[in-house]
């Protein structure tokens, strides 16, 4: 989601040019620390070995909403991962029945998935193995537990090529139009899991507005509702030192943020006032880049079960990492797709738009779809920071 650039001024401070240059370390790029992740677990485990920790640090790499990594691993009984949701990194005002994080649940155990296939394994994944969630909140139960067989039938998937390349990109997107091949392989890698896609582009120019308008409405109704905005900002980390600290959230390392930040002039506890010309300004910049998206991808599900969100997960992960082998990006536009009260409007226009009735279907995925030029990889916080100790 694109809040990268909040910022409030308090009582109409000013910043100069030498304020920002006196930032110690004034490169915008993110802190290496923070990205180790990214440099992957090293050799696959030797023949016998238990390749759990090898699996997990492929599957720590998954997509997940506002990058908050709500995966908790339990690896103490030999042989199984048991998969639980955090619910100590939960979204609740924008998420509020958790759909989202059930679907970055899913993006966690299509990558695990992957690896194991690499390495000659099989993950036979039971889901809801204590029986499934209600539909309105999650709870202690697990999502899934992944029972793992070496199995010398088991052949590698390409896709797991793209695990490392993979970023989220909310930059703008070049007009030029996703290839017709580009879209059938990303329709063809989502197609297992009971999920219908679909897309637009120029050649649709009506619908293309349509769908470019409704991302605009909903990306301002959450900008401009306190409550929501406050959320992004409890998870903004500004500078090196929060970046390292936390290693998840809505980095942001930029000299002026940084400058302001430290002068005490961003007030992350307060929601901006009505009118706020800043808000204003971010609202503005995102409209832009939606207003030149060429291409927007969509997926949905009969029904929105527990188990379904899940599935919905696994194949967003696929329908990236093959968007990623075809040198396309996607941006998740989920602002539209959220079930608090303020997005109603723009809701129900994006289900009627892609022919999901409301009353028996659910959009689970809806992006930006484009080329752009490459970003880096979003902080990730290791391994062990997953693991249930006792």
């Amino acid at each position: 989601m694109e809040r990268r650039q909040f910022i409030r001024l308090l009582g109409g401070g000013v910043i100069t040019a030498a304020t920002v240059g006196s930032v110690s370390g004034c490169s915008s790029e993110l802190p290496a620390a923070a990205l180790v992740a990214w440099n992957g677990p090293g050799q696959p485990p030797a023949a016998g070995a238990d390749p759990r920790h090898w699996l997990l640090a492929h599957a720590i790499l998954a997509p997940h909403s506002h990058n908050l990594q709500s995966w908790l691993v339990d690896v103490r009984q030999p042989g199984l991962i048991t998969l639980y949701c955090d619910r100590s990194r939960l979204l609740p005002e924008t998420d509020p029945f958790s759909r989202q994080m059930m679907m970055s649940q899913g993006t966690f155990l299509e990558l695990l998935d992957l690896a194991a296939r690499q390495i000659g394994w099989r993950a036979d994944i039971q889901l809801f193995p204590q029986g499934e969630f209600g539909p309105v909140a999650i709870d202690q139960r697990p999502t899934a537990v992944i029972r793992l067989q070496a199995d010398a039938s088991v052949r590698p998937d390409p896709l797991f090529q793209q695990v490392f390349k993979r970023r989220t990109n909310r930059e703008a997107y070049a007009p030029t139009a996703p290839s017709a091949q580009a879209m059938a392989a990303i329709a063809t890698s989502a197609s297992a899991a009971d999920t219908t896609v679909g897309f637009v582009g120029e050649a649709q120019a009506a619908a293309l507005a349509q769908h470019r308008q409704i991302a605009m409405d909903a990306w301002r109704i959450e900008m401009e509702t306190p409550r929501t905005v406050l959320e992004s900002f409890h998870y903004l980390r500004i500078g090196p030192t929060e970046i390292n600290q936390h290693r998840d959230g809505i980095s942001i390392n930029k000299p002026f943020v940084r400058a302001v930040t430290s002068l005490g002039l961003f007030d992350r506890t307060k929601a901006p006032e009505p009118g706020d010309s800043n808000i204003a300004a971010q609202i503005k910049e995102f409209n832009t880049k939606l207003a030149t998206t060429p291409a927007f991808f969509w997926m949905t599900t009969q029904g929105n079960s527990r188990r379904t969100q899940v599935l919905a997960g696994r194949a967003y992960a696929r329908a990236q990492l093959a968007a990623t082998a075809n040198g396309l990006s996607m941006h998740p536009l989920q602002q539209a797709l959220q079930e608090y009260p303020e997005q109603a409007a723009p809701y129900a226009a994006i289900h009627q738009l892609v022919d999901a009735p409301v009353a028996t279907h659910t959009v689970q995925m809806w992006a930006r779809l484009g080329y752009a030029p490459p970003v880096g990889p979003a902080p990730r916080r290791g391994v062990e920071a997953h693991l249930i100790k006792a």
